[in-house]
């Protein structure tokens, strides 16, 4: 059922201090050539010194946000995962700072289905973000309740990431 025809051989780093997150997104993006780092330090080494299709990138463990300056400057689409930081200030942080995505590491087994938006979306000219709300605005439905965007409204209606 996952679509993952773009994935397939497509150069990805994983960048996260948790090893059992390095092994299972390994493992999820099987049909890719993955390359892991569990530190920031090697995280900055492979991004300026291979070539990647895109990079995920832990926010909290290993600065996923100075990674994702360095993935931007090197032409890597860079997609934001966290579980530590899973709020909506960090989702409209993600998406301002250039991220190609922002992913909660609970939905993290569907990782292929969303890197393969991702990839589409940049092959037909859209923004990366174009089926962000319709996957997981339910899920921060049940993690801030409803309404969980009224306090950003300005962000929310201006956002490009509205099914389209």
């Amino acid at each position: 059922m996952k679509k993952s025809t773009l994935l397939e051989g497509k150069r990805i780093l994983i960048v996260d201090d948790e090893e059992d997150v390095l092994q299972t997104l390994g493992e999820l993006l099987s049909m890719c050539k993955v390359v892991k780092a569990a530190t920031f330090e090697k995280g900055k080494e492979l991004l300026e010194s291979e070539y990647f299709d895109m990079a995920i990138l832990d926010i909290m463990g290993v600065n996923g946000y100075g990674l994702l300056e360095i993935a931007k400057e090197r032409n890597v689409v860079p997609v934001m995962l966290t579980a530590h930081a899973v709020s909506k200030e960090n989702v409209i942080k993600s998406y301002k700072e250039g991220a190609a995505l922002y992913v909660p590491k609970d939905k993290m087994t569907d990782i292929p289905l969303f890197l393969n938006d991702v990839l589409d979306a940049r092959e037909k000219g859209k923004s990366t973000w174009w089926r962000w709300y319709d996957r997981f605005s339910s899920y921060f439905e049940r993690k801030f309740g409803s309404g969980w965007q009224e306090e950003d409204k300005e962000f929310w209606d201006r956002f490009d990431g509205f099914h389209v």
